[in-house]
């Protein structure tokens, strides 16, 4: 028995207050769907839950929707939506993807608003997706002028600040606040901000979203206004207050309700000194990126950063996330003394010492099977003939039947991974070989005429990465 099968797409966004809740539209959008006899498995319903309908871009459950009927055949041929604002508010990208479901066969159909197949009802579809984007920019304006007036009543904007939490709509002082307190004074009294991001990353602090400090972090912390009672924002309703201009007429800057962290001769202070480092002057910008031996393959073994060239008078390797504050460990190393460790450790493998080497990658540029969806695609099927027996489409003797066919396919699917698995298994390690092409790298490492630039392609060649191990001043060279 043929199963008329259908895709389900529900989305609630958080101002759709009034709106059956997700569980209610699917049970909705299945009754509906019966009637047309259709059946709408489980792992067909793509939900995106509190996410505005404005673009698909931000809806991860739409565009895997749109990727899944775009197979060919498509696993479904009718999408069902409670209203066509589920859909999309965006009556010009609606019709994109609607266009592009029709050509692969797949229709969209709302579970509540009217369709049929009369010459008009394409034209009642548009008129009500017009009506839908119209509500979402009204929407949109009221919410942004809303924002406004509550941003020059002093009233606490968004997500609090690092060293304020939000209560009764005020920053109010937790227990971050010292802190901050803390990062202005230390910094007015001559503390570096790489050297503050290291202490408070050694101390266990993190940022609102769980990271490492770092110098940006701490500088826009010593940037924000919220910390001598003022409150930012932008008038165009985007992230424009996050920058420090305040000469900008977008750019709201009032007395805030809440209490300040510090005063504002601290502030004016701290102000000062960023002015003046954002007057030194900067490194002079290269045509092209300096390159050396070593370049992009030494990593710190702490946090697997890749060590970075510093113009110092010892030309040297750093970490960079430690040159950011994120790392806590230095991993300072002359290029001298790098590229000399290198080149000793690669004559000594050329003359038979064993050395590691990298998991062989399968053969490129074989066209492979999709075995995982082929597979997946079958136990599909086998839920689907369990939810028709279960439901009574099928009878005992049918199920049992389609079953012992599925199974059966897998069985054989599965031998077939296996079989093409080992067909394109990567070929074993030529030892000789890879000796010979060693000795060639070495060739141009060791010739002083050779550029840094055909060094480094010469040792990327044989070369996967470099690890700078601390304290023991020891490398790991990892080889292809």
């Amino acid at each position: 028995m043929d199963l008329k099968i259908g895709a389900a797409y529900i989305r609630v966004s958080t101002d759709d207050q009034t709106e059956y809740s997700p569980e209610s539209q699917i049970e909705k959008i299945r009754e509906f769907a019966k009637r047309e006899n259709y059946v709408i498995p489980e792992e067909y319903i793509f939900r995106d839950d509190g996410i505005s309908g404005k673009t698909a871009m931000k809806r991860p459950a739409f565009r895997l929707m749109i990727a899944t009927a775009k197979e060919t055949p498509p696993p479904f041929d009718r999408i069902y939506v409670w209203k066509y604002s589920r859909f999309a508010r965006n009556q010009e990208e609606s019709l994109v993807y609607k266009n592009m479901l029709r050509k692969n066969g797949v229709g969209v159909v709302s579970a509540t608003e009217p369709s049929d197949d009369s010459p008009y009802s394409t034209l009642i579809e548009r008129i009500i997706e017009w009506m839908d984007e119209y509500y979402l920019i009204n929407l949109a304006q009221e919410v942004r002028r809303g924002m406004t007036e509550k941003a020059q009543r002093g009233e606490a904007m968004g997500t609090a600040p690092f060293g304020y939490r939000v209560e009764n709509k005020t920053f109010v002082p937790d227990e971050n606040a010292e802190t901050v307190r803390y990062l202005f004074e230390q910094f007015a009294a001559g503390k570096m901000m790489r050297a503050l991001a290291t202490e408070l990353g050694a101390k266990g602090i993190r940022t609102r979203r769980g990271n490492v400090p770092d110098n940006r972090w701490i500088k826009y912390i010593l940037m924000n206004p919220a910390y001598i009672g003022k409150i930012r924002w932008s008038t165009e309703g985007h992230a424009n207050y996050s920058r420090a201009n305040y000469d900008d007429k977008n750019v709201l800057l009032v007395d805030g309700k809440h209490e300040p962290l510090i005063s504002s001769d601290l502030w004016d202070a701290v102000q000062n000194k960023l002015a003046d480092a954002e007057s030194e002057p900067k490194y002079v910008r290269r045509d092209k990126p300096r390159i050396y031996m070593l370049k992009g393959l030494l990593r710190c073994d702490a946090c697997g950063s890749t060590l970075t060239y510093i113009s110092t008078k010892t030309p040297t390797l750093q970490c960079c996330k430690y040159s950011r504050g994120q790392c806590r460990i230095s991993h300072s190393i002359s290029v001298e003394k790098a590229d000399a460790a290198v080149l000793s450790y690669l004559e000594s493998v050329a003359k038979g010492k064993e050395y590691k080497f990298a998991p062989q990658a399968p053969k490129k540029d074989v066209k492979r099977t999709d075995w995982d969806k082929l597979i997946n695609a079958e136990n599909a099927r086998l839920k689907r003939a369990r939810d028709a027996f279960l439901d009574g489409t099928f009878s005992g003797d049918e199920y049992k039947k389609i079953k012992a066919e599925i199974e059966d396919t897998i069985t054989r699917l599965k031998e077939g991974h296996k079989a093409e698995e080992q067909e394109n298994a990567a070929p074993p390690r030529d030892e000789n070989a890879f000796r010979k092409k060693l000795l060639d790298v070495l060739a141009i490492l060791q010739n002083p005429a050779e550029s840094p630039e055909a060094k480094n392609q010469a040792l990327r060649s044989v070369v996967k990465e470099i690890i700078f191990r601390k304290p023991s001043n020891t490398l790991d060279v990892i080889f292809f």
